[in-house]
């Protein structure tokens, strides 16, 4: 063998040497622990406390344990129903800012030690952590570091009860998967009597450093959440989603609790120092704590599946609040649409159409790196470029084409988030379209778009931090959509219906008879001025199945109304009552004591009854029990017509309809006679009235 044959011999080995390495990590990397809590993706929240029974979301601490008392507890219930929404773990609000203890705490007497549940002797902690386990489910506990009962609160001597209260929580109740603490920090509080105002700095108060020790001492396999982490941190919102640019790393020294650049924890630090990816929380209800009132405001099964695609969908995990109500259940309503979410999901990602696609790529790094690596189902398996090589494609090719409307991409996240900038492109009717084009992938990337028949599907990596490591590439046909229409009416009397999928169609009648196929379709807004009963249905004409009826009842429209007079209250919302929108609302002065507003029809028209639509905002007040509805035919001389209460209307914050004997009228007025709370002003969202 001649020397240069023999340099060329072994320079090939060494090349084929380095290509079979596996390729070198590319920034901060994901501990174990972090590698273990990422597959878990979509878990519980369970906010369950003294707020429950006082109806609040942010307890003060001078509350008493007596008041805690649910009188059918079955944490099995909170398990089974979890699990069987598709969620893999709960986390408990072990203590609220309001500091009162779901278990038997040597730290406070503010704990279920002196509530009336089991005598004294209940323990919701243990109580859950067994349900958990007896169901399969990861057990996490939410302990604020704020605390509005103690005395201590603000001196050192708080610090060490805080330590000492996540010790008992970490030794006592098994593994824990998530220690969860919350951002907020010092204000107002009872504090033991004192009912004054507490500052901290909530960067050193707490010896961050010590509290994670006893973390890492007693539960090493947990992940720690906050703002900053150090595992998992907040999304940046308590609306359930990250921006479609995400990365897993940040700048971590930078963050502490309360961090004022909180939007920056939306997208995380392409140049990141450590691995901290996003945790999106978000209650299935608008108030994390269960309220009544809010019972007609369970997040819809299209605002769910929304949710999810924009935070599984977009490298973050999905904490889903569950609010279990007073008697220690969870509520019917939210159970029914965490099912329909759970049915909807196995319907999208029914059948993967990739695993048997056949796979080219522009570029390898071997044969144990080849593109087939991506689609083989094995998360531990990966297509890798070589080293130098930052931009590559894998296209799938089918043996006949495919209909297609999801693509969902992952990362070999052990050795880092390295993706940039990526493009979807799919070979339909012969032709190559561009389906999207997006930054980051990370751990989980799932895009949707319009259904197509493609032969051929490119995923094209056009910008990376080092190799291009993909260990899943996924093509789903998720079908069409199919939930109940949105009904939206103008204050001109414009009629739209809107579904999140335009396959989805629509039927209706407003004659008060049950729409079918063969009613009239909807495809355009339409005018309906007088009173009506509007009937809808969806339907997909994809399997032929469709919706339940859904109906309203419209009322007159209000397109020549205007605001006769108020007593009080800031003058350019007074539209706002009859603007045909239940969001918006006007308020009286706090020092109003009338309380009232009249309205001008336009015209004398025949009145039967009125509506009226309270608050429907997060935090409500002013809301009207009992009122006086009086009528006019020339703006000065009033008739009472009605006087009475709203039964019920803080539980259940729904329009409101009283009727009575018809009589002729121009201008008519609603005033408060009473409101509900301390809060003496009157609120109204919208006031409408009833004819024949």
């Amino acid at each position: 063998m001649t020397k240069q044959v023999f340099l060329l011999f072994f320079t090939a080995l060494a090349f084929i040497s380095c290509a079979e390495k596996e390729p070198a990590p590319v920034g901060p990397i994901p501990s174990k622990r972090q590698l273990a809590w990422q597959p878990l993706e979509y878990y519980a929240f369970v906010h369950f406390n003294m707020n429950t029974f006082t109806d609040m979301e942010w307890g003060l601490g001078g509350e008493s344990p007596k008041t805690f008392n649910p009188t059918h507890l079955d944490t099995r219930q909170w398990a089974k129903t979890v699990k069987k929404a598709g969620m893999k773990g709960i986390i408990l609000t072990a203590k609220h800012h309001d500091g009162f203890c779901l278990w038997p705490t040597k730290t406070t007497e503010h704990s279920i030690n002196n509530s009336p549940y089991k005598n004294g002797k209940g323990d919701i902690v243990k109580e859950l952590a067994e349900a958990c386990k007896e169901n399969g489910l990861k057990f996490g506990v939410y302990l604020s570091p704020w605390d509005r009962n103690n005395k201590n609160y603000g001196k050192p001597e708080y610090v060490a009860i805080f330590h000492q209260q996540l010790r008992e929580l970490l030794t006592n109740y098994g593994d824990i998967f998530e220690v969860w603490f919350d951002g907020a920090n010092g204000g107002t509080g009872y504090y033991g009597g004192a009912n004054e105002e507490r500052k901290i700095d909530n960067k050193t108060y707490y010896q961050w450093e010590k509290a994670i020790a006893i973390v890492r001492e007693l539960q090493p396999k947990a992940v720690i959440f906050s703002d900053g982490g150090p595992d998992i941190r907040w999304v940046g919102n308590e609306e359930g989603w990250a921006n479609e640019t995400n990365w897993s790393i940040m700048r971590r020294d930078e963050i502490y609790p309360g961090w004022p650049r909180y939007k920056e924890l939306r997208s995380g630090h392409e140049d990141g120092t450590h691995w901290l990816p996003a945790e999106a929380d978000v209650s299935i209800r608008p108030g994390w704590y269960y309220h009544a009132s809010e019972d007609h405001q369970v997040k819809t099964l299209a605002q769910l599946v929304d949710i999810y695609y924009k935070s599984v969908g977009r490298n973050a995990s999905f904490l889903l609040n569950i609010p279990v109500d007073k008697r220690g259940l969870v509520h019917e309503k939210d159970s029914i649409q965490l099912m329909k979410l759970r049915r909807q999901l196995d319907k999208d990602f029914a059948q993967n159409v990739a695993s048997e696609a056949k796979t080219e790529a522009s570029n390898s790094r071997s044969k144990n790196y080849r593109a087939h690596m991506a689609i083989d189902g094995n998360q531990n398996t990966y297509w890798a470029t070589e080293d130098s090589v930052t931009s590559a494609s894998v296209t799938l090719s089918f043996h006949k084409p495919q209909m297609v409307n999801r693509v969902l991409l992952q990362e070999y996240i052990p050795l880092g988030q390295r993706v940039k900038k990526f493009k979807i492109e799919a070979k339909v009717d012969g032709k190559w379209q561009l389906i999207d084009e997006q930054t980051t992938i990370g751990y989980k990337r799932i895009l949707r778009f319009d259904r197509i028949e493609a032969s051929k599907v490119k995923i094209a990596i056009e910008a990376s931090k080092g190799s291009i490591l993909l260990s899943n590439i996924a093509l789903y046909n998720a079908p069409n959509l199919l939930v109940q229409p949105i009904i939206k009416r103008n204050k001109n009397g414009m009629v739209s219906l809107q579904v999140p999928d335009d396959a989805i169609e629509i039927y209706y009648s407003v004659d008060g008879t049950e729409p079918t196929l063969n009613s009239p379709k909807y495809s355009r807004p339409f005018m309906v001025n007088e009173p009506k009963i509007l009937k809808v249905i969806a339907y997909n004409p994809e399997t032929e199945e469709q919706t339940g009826v859904l109906t309203k009842k419209l009322e007159t429209a209000k397109k020549n109304w205007k605001v006769l007079e108020a007593s009080s209250g800031e003058q350019t919302a007074l539209a706002k009552v009859i603007d045909a929108n239940p969001e918006t609302y006007w308020t009286t002065d706090a020092s109003d004591t009338t309380r009232e507003i009249s309205i001008d029809f336009g015209e004398n028209i025949v009145v039967k009854g009125f509506s009226y639509t309270p608050m429907q905002a997060r935090f409500p007040f002013g809301i009207i029990t009992d009122y006086e509805f009086s009528v006019s035919t020339n703006g000065e001389n009033w008739k009472k017509i009605s006087l009475g209460e709203f039964g019920n209307i803080v539980n259940n914050r729904i329009k409101q309809e009283v009727n009575f004997a018809p009589v002729e009228a121009q201008y008519i007025k609603l005033k408060a006679i009473k409101v509900a709370g301390d809060d003496v002003r009157a609120t109204y969202a919208e006031i409408g009235i009833l004819k024949d």
